[in-house]
């Protein structure tokens, strides 16, 4: 049985959703455009394994959008997740120089981070990444970073952006039935190159 969770699904077909399941194709352009970037500066393996991790998350995203599946749900969900969890360590160790060791531990402590905002506030597993965000950037501008914390605000408020398509997808399909969740995929592709591409920055020295 098809999980019908957006407003252009309307039957169990493999392209029930075409926009939806197409507009991964911005993934998958973010990733192309991340992977020369990220070369043309040199970052390490840690910030090319977001680039994977993108890659994943697109792959991942158009299954879901055509299979429609609670385990192709799991597909599309899960490499986000993850992509969240690395990009915090990443976030540790580039940006606030702590050795491996203790950069590990900004995992945790992003999930701890979550749970609190979700028990708080609610609004699901995104509003925390929303946040998240807002916390980096303001860390980076008590460093003095000022240039970063500036790209951080503007990934931030995209993402907002991003967030509310995704939430009012389901509130317009009776005015607009392709609804906005194809919206929520080009923005998030958006963000997710901007955030690979902030961080391979940061290592090369780049502002």
């Amino acid at each position: 049985m098809p999980v019908d969770g957006y407003c252009e699904r309307t039957g169990p077909e493999f392209w029930s959703e075409p926009v939806n399941a197409w507009t991964n194709v911005a993934f998958l352009i973010a990733v192309f455009l991340a992977y020369r970037h990220v070369r043309r500066v040199g970052a390490p393996a840690c910030v090319n394994a977001l680039v994977v991790i993108l890659a994943v998350i697109g792959l991942g995203s158009f299954t879901f959008h055509t299979v429609a599946t609670r385990w192709a749900a799991a597909l599309d969900v899960t490499p986000i997740l993850v992509f969240m969890l690395t990009y915090v360590i990443v976030f540790a160790r580039v940006f606030l120089e702590l050795r491996w060791r203790w950069a590990w531990l900004a995992a945790p402590v992003f999930v701890a981070f979550a749970v609190v905002v979700n028990l708080v506030i609610g609004g699901g597993s995104y509003l925390p990444a929303l946040l998240g965000m807002v916390v980096l950037a303001v860390l980076l501008a008590v460093r003095g970073e000022r240039d970063y914390a500036l790209w951080f605000a503007g990934i931030a408020a995209t993402f907002g952006v991003s967030l509310t398509l995704r939430t009012v997808d389901s509130a317009v399909c009776a005015g607009f039935p392709l609804g906005t969740h194809f919206a929520w995929h080009v923005c998030n592709a958006v963000v997710l190159y901007l955030l690979i591409r902030v961080a391979a920055n940061r290592v090369a020295g780049r502002s």
